[in-house]
């Protein structure tokens, strides 16, 4: 990818399951490297997918440090659930371990903040978002890195992007249940945990949120359906560069 990008070749970056489902479409179910190249270049011509620039150094540096934190998270869990089965003469090591995963956390966290600060436009951006309740640096600095198109699309195909749109599933008189899945799993869980904690500190959240419930929504639906509000919010704000504004509280 980097190669072709310097060499000013336009990439598109599919998703492999959306291209393996379309040769399945075409009745191709065998699987070649002279099969695959075939494929990916039909794929091209009738699905013609949107070109997108490659992320700059400085971009795809912060993807990695998100990357990593994720990670050093992953071995903390791993390493801290270990602790709690593990034979005495075990233990010294797993703590060490854990006392050494916590340090590299707060290195690649402190690196990330610093990367952030360095930019004038991803520090302006950020304060727009953490400007917003429930908004905190980690979820700001995952909404940078991983969702840079925040601000240019509209809220339908951002939620779509995000993974945060409930997707319809019927055929004829037959409704199921709309469901979200797909999009950018690092982006949907932190707008998740940003929508859990701004059910409680976030005026118009909560206030979602309790119509929701009342109206008989499960509470995981009601967070989603926070999640994805909160996202439109965000998305308006950098789009039109405006910080927060709480909404005006209207007396009797």
């Amino acid at each position: 990818m980097a190669a072709l990008a310097v060499a000013g070749i336009p990439i598109v970056v599919a998703n492999p399951r959306q291209v393996r489902d379309f040769a399945r479409a075409t009745g191709q179910l065998a699987k070649t490297d002279a099969i695959d190249a075939d494929i990916l270049a039909l794929f091209a011509e009738r699905v013609c997918p949107t070109l997108r620039p490659l992320p700059d150094a400085a971009a795809q540096l912060l993807d990695a440090l998100l990357t990593r934190r994720r990670q050093l998270l992953e071995m903390l869990v791993a390493e801290k659930n270990r602790l709690g089965f593990a034979p005495r003469p075990l233990r010294k090591s797993i703590r060490h371990h854990i006392r050494w995963l916590e340090r590299q956390l707060a290195d690649v966290t402190g690196s990330l903040a610093d990367r952030i600060e360095d930019s004038p436009v991803w520090r302006a951006t950020d304060d727009l978002l953490q400007s917003v309740p429930g908004i905190g640096p980690i979820v700001s600095a995952t909404l940078l890195g991983e969702l840079p198109e925040l601000g240019t699309l509209s809220h339908k195909r951002i939620a779509a992007l995000a993974g945060v749109a409930p997707l319809a599933r019927g055929s004829g008189t037959l409704r199921g249940k709309r469901m979200v899945w797909g999009g950018r799993a690092p982006v949907r869980t932190a707008l998740y945990m940003a929508a859990l904690c701004g059910r409680r500190w976030n005026p118009q959240l909560r206030l979602f949120y309790d119509r929701l419930v009342a109206a008989g929504k499960p509470k995981k639906v009601a967070i989603i359906a926070c999640a994805r509000k909160l996202l439109t919010i965000l998305n308006a704000m950098v789009r039109d560069n405006q910080t927060w504004s709480p909404p005006m509280q209207h007396s009797c």
